[in-house]
């Protein structure tokens, strides 16, 4: 059996019509950018978030980048983070000029540990970015009151965790912004790049609005400077299609992990853990395995695709090699990238392809356990 890691045309193949009638009003209506469709997903998500304002963008990176320059950010600025993520995160704490401070992970959740966050905090901080790695909530509400504290802004980085909840509230509603990927592979995924930022305050949305534009206020008349990082009619109108099915997707993520969650449980396998008050939507299921070469080596020769997320903290990168002496702040960031695995984990997967990816991950370890004990 042949598994990949993911599969995005079997989302279509599902959704064919839906999709199609959608891109179809697109091109049939001749306004392909910031039209009435974008108009109509930025109001539909902001209503599933249970949000008053939703801004498309071009990306996720751009969603944090512009949400944190309509915050206040500014260059010199530092902005605390983490270092396990994805490099868009960092990125677009760059393009925003501002300075990265990184913060350790609870050992359970990988999220950044709230009680790390003060001792990092100086005279120059800003915000604070939490990311909701792999598809869970970070522990917001001890954040949320060091950020009022110290007069900081929160910048919830919401890429992998679209539809998730911490204490009934969804990812993106609890900071001062949310900032969303549509990338394609995402739980809610776009046919190409796209993002979006949410927020309860119509400051920044109005912000975040001239900021996406050029700065632009009406055509032509521009009042700040500003960027192009435009959502466009296209993606949201396939965008607007999925979203219904959102919900029953994550359920289906849920219902897979608990399997592998029940199957490894005896194995010396660690599994993600579900934080109490939170739900976890799986964006990735992320695993920790001694022998990580050879076992990922084991499932490939049975066809079955894995990632590392993510094989290098940011700090360890060559392009941000000048943070790599905050290292010393990060010994659980560093430890854990060592042994994490992501098994496939998408609605789409049969209950056949799950059974078979759950035999030969228990065959995997059958047999490191047996290499271990000669």
């Amino acid at each position: 059996m042949k598994i990949p890691f993911g599969d995005l045309k079997r989302q279509y193949d599902q959704l064919r019509e839906p999709i199609d009638r959608a891109t179809q009003e697109v091109y049939s209506s001749g306004w392909f950018v910031l039209g009435q469709h974008v108009q109509r997903f930025e109001a539909e998500f902001a209503t599933y978030c249970g949000a008053m304002h939703g801004v498309g963008v071009g990306s996720g990176t751009e969603a944090i980048h512009l949400a944190l320059l309509a915050c206040g950010v500014e260059p010199g600025d530092e902005v605390i983070t983490v270092s396990n993520t994805c490099v868009p995160t960092l990125s677009a704490i760059s393009f925003a000029g501002a300075v990265p401070v990184f913060v350790d992970i609870d050992e359970t959740t990988y999220t950044i540990d709230p009680a790390r966050i003060e001792e990092r905090i100086t005279s120059k901080t800003k915000a604070i970015v939490p990311v909701h790695l792999y598809g869970q909530c970070a522990d917001m509400d001890p954040i949320l009151e060091i950020a009022n504290r110290y007069g900081l802004v929160v910048v919830e980085d919401c890429a992998q965790a679209t539809g998730a909840k911490y204490k009934g509230r969804m990812a993106g509603t609890m900071g001062h912004a949310g900032a969303f990927s549509f990338y394609p592979s995402k739980n809610l995924g776009a046919f190409g790049d796209g993002g979006l930022v949410l927020t309860n305050n119509a400051t920044i949305a109005d912000r975040v609005t001239k900021l996406r534009n050029y700065g632009q206020e009406k055509r032509y008349y521009h009042a700040i400077k500003g960027f192009n990082s435009r959502l466009d009619e296209l993606q949201a109108a396939i965008l607007s299609a999925k979203l219904p099915y959102l919900d029953q997707w994550n359920d289906r993520r849920r219902q897979i992990a608990s399997r592998y969650d029940q199957a490894f449980s005896s194995l010396n396998v660690v599994c993600p853990v579900e934080a109490p008050d939170r739900v976890h939507v799986y964006h990735l299921y992320v695993i920790r395995v001694p022998q990580r070469e050879q076992f990922q080596a084991f499932l490939a020769e049975k066809g079955i695709g894995t990632i590392i997320h993510y094989p290098v903290p940011v700090h360890l990168q060559a392009s941000y090699s000048e943070y790599r002496d905050q290292g010393t702040y990060l010994p659980i960031t560093e430890q854990q990238r060592r042994d994490i695995i992501s098994l496939p984990l998408y609605p789409e997967l049969t209950d056949d392809e799950v059974d078979y990816i759950i035999h030969t991950v228990v065959q995997a370890m059958t047999a490191s356990s047996a290499i271990a004990d000669c």
